[in-house]
C-alpha cells in the first residue's frame, strides 16, 4: 500500500478539521505534520476529541515551518487565509513538495482581477501559470501531473457543475444567469464574529455581499472556459440556519425553445458515469441534507416553458465537496491514486 505523508498547515479552522476527519480514515495518506501558531505543542485530540484512537489524533501541532513540512511531507494541504497561502505554497514548491491549496490566492489566471477582488498584491504571480484549477470533473487529468493545485471555492464548485451541461449543450443564454446561493454557517469560517453567533444565525434567514462577493471573478472565470466566451453572472449568496451545506438555485434564459425531456436527457447524458454528480430524477429536487459530509453535487432541473427559462438546482456538501473532500481528491490524483480513495460515499445523516 501506498504511504502518502501529508501536511496541513492550518488546522484549527472548519476546513482544517474536516482534513483531519477524512484523513483520519484514508488508506493511503497519513497525517504526520499539522500547523498552528497558536496551538504548537499540544496534539491534535486535544482539540478535536473525535479523532482519539484514531490515526492523525496524536499528531502534535508545529509552528509552520517549510523546512521541516519539506523534509517530512510528501504533500501539504494549506488550509489558511488568503494572502498568506500564496508564500507558503511557493516555498514549499521551491522546495519539491505538492501543494494542494485551499485558498483563493492561485483560483484566479488573471492577477489583476485577483487584487481588485480580494485588495492585497499577488505577491507570487510567477507561480500562477503552473497552478491547476481543482475541479476534478472538469480538470482531473491535468491535476495528475500538477506540482500545485488551486483547490475550487464552495460557491464556485456547486455553480460551475450546475450550469456545465446547460451551457455545453448550449442550452441557456450566457447573459443574464443569476445564481442564488445559500450556505451553511460554516462556510464564514471559524474565527470568532457577531455575525456568526449561535443567536445571530439561528431562526433567521439573511443576504450577504449582494454583488461583490469574491467567489464571483472565479465563477465567471471557469463558466467563461465552459462557454467558450466571456460571461459575467449575479451571484448573490445567503446565510441558512445550518451548519453545512450549499443549495444554489441557477436561473438561465432558455437559449431555443426546448422540451422538458430533452433538458433532463441532456444533463444525463452529460453526468452519464460521473462518480459525483448525480442527476436527479425529473420531478425531484436535491437537498443538503442528502450531500452532508459528501463528495456528491445533487442536481435537479426544472425546464419553465411559461418564462422560458431553465432553473437548476444544485447541493454540495461546502466542507467536504467544497473544501476539504475536494482537496484530498485532487491530492489523490496528483499521486496516482483513483479519485474518490478514502473519500466516503454515505451521506451524514442526524
Amino acid at each position: 500500500m501506498t504511504s502518502i505523508r501529508a501536511g496541513l498547515v492550518g488546522v484549527t479552522g472548519y476546513t482544517g478539521m474536516e482534513l483531519t476527519r477524512l484523513l483520519a480514515g484514508h488508506p493511503n495518506m497519513r497525517l504526520v505534520r499539522a500547523t498552528s501558531r497558536t496551538e504548537a505543542g499540544r496534539p491534535l485530540s486535544d482539540i478535536y476529541p473525535f479523532l482519539r484512537g484514531l490515526p492523525g489524533g496524536d499528531v502534535g501541532m508545529t509552528a509552520p515551518d517549510p523546512d521541516d513540512l519539506a523534509a517530512n511531507c510528501d504533500v501539504a494541504f494549506l488550509a489558511v487565509p488568503h494572502g498568506a497561502a500564496m508564500e507558503m505554497g511557493a516555498t514549499l514548491r521551491q522546495r519539491g513538495l505538492r501543494v494542494v491549496d485551499l485558498s483563493a490566492d492561485f483560483r484566479l489566471r488573471d492577477p489583476d482581477v485577483y487584487e481588485a477582488w480580494y485588495k492585497v498584491p499577488h505577491t507570487r504571480r510567477a507561480e500562477l501559470p503552473q497552478a491547476v484549477y481543482g475541479l476534478p470533473e472538469l480538470y482531473g487529468d491535468a491535476v495528475k501531473k500538477a506540482g500545485l493545485v488551486a483547490n475550487p471555492g464552495c460557491y464556485p464548485t456547486a455553480t460551475i457543475l450546475g450550469l456545465y451541461a446547460a451551457l455545453k449543450h448550449g442550452l441557456v443564454e450566457t447573459d443574464g444567469i443569476v445564481v442564488d446561493a445559500k450556505s451553511g454557517a460554516t462556510g464564514a469560517g471559524r474565527k470568532a464574529a457577531v455575525g456568526t453567533l449561535f443567536c445571530e444565525v439561528s431562526d433567521t434567514f439573511r443576504a450577504y455581499n449582494i454583488g461583490k462577493h469574491r467567489h464571483t471573478p472565479e465563477i465567471e472565470q471557469e463558466l467563461s472556459a465552459i462557454a467558450g466566451a466571456p460571461m459575467v453572472v449575479s451571484f448573490n449568496p445567503h446565510l441558512l440556519p445550518i451548519n453545512r451545506g450549499i443549495l444554489a438555485t441557477i436561473y438561465a434564459k432558455l437559449a431555443k425553445p426546448v422540451s422538458p425531456q430533452d433538458v433532463q436527457a441532456a444533463f444525463e447524458q452529460t453526468w452519464q458515469g460521473s462518480r459525483w454528480v448525480r442527476v436527479l430524477p425529473a420531478g425531484q429536487l436535491p437537498e443538503t441534507r442528502h450531500v452532508r459530509g459528501t463528495m456528491f453535487c445533487d442536481i435537479g432541473v426544472v425546464t419553465d416553458q411559461r418564462t422560458g427559462r431553465l432553473v437548476i438546482i444544485s447541493a454540495i456538501d461546502n466542507l467536504c465537496r467544497g473544501a476539504s473532500g475536494q482537496a484530498v481528491a485532487n491530492a489523490n490524483l496528483m499521486f496516482g491514486l483513483p479519485v474518490e480513495t478514502g473519500l466516503m460515499l454515505a451521506p451524514l445523516m442526524p
